[in-house]
């Protein structure tokens, strides 16, 4: 653990992984559980009717929706694309298909991870033996 500063207040706090401290951390949860229980209450509003109704701002409801705790009904979303190929989505950065793919690639590379590759300037072999 180390010493950091809120990214929103600017104090300095005992870093657990989060960018806030404890105290704006709360006030962040407070307002996605306000935009939550207002589309539980009103599913088919639009996202400008939740940001005016909640007074939290566009920008952090898409946030939400990226992060994956928020999702788009069906059939309502103008929002939301896959990052990768630009399908519209419900919620994530990534549709389903290209975040399969992702994560094939992913364990793909990790697995050739400590395979020798040659440099392209001497031709020799290099090793990754152990980053920790």
């Amino acid at each position: 653990m180390g010493v950091r500063n809120c990214n929103k207040c600017g104090k300095i706090y005992n870093y657990d992984g989060f960018p806030y401290c404890s105290r704006c951390r709360r006030e962040e949860e407070e307002l996605f559980q306000k935009v939550k229980a207002y589309i539980y209450n009103n599913p088919d509003a639009t996202i400008q009717e939740v940001s005016e109704e909640t007074e939290v701002s566009t920008k952090k409801i898409l946030n939400y929706l990226r992060q994956g705790r928020l999702e788009v009904k069906d059939g309502s979303n103008l929002i939301l694309d896959c990052e990768r190929c630009g399908q519209a989505i419900k919620t994530g950065r990534f549709c389903n298909k290209c975040a399969y793919e992702l994560g094939r690639e992913l364990v793909g590379a990790i697995k050739n991870d400590n395979k020798p590759f040659r440099t392209k300037k001497t031709g020799r072999n290099m090793n990754v033996k152990d980053r920790r």
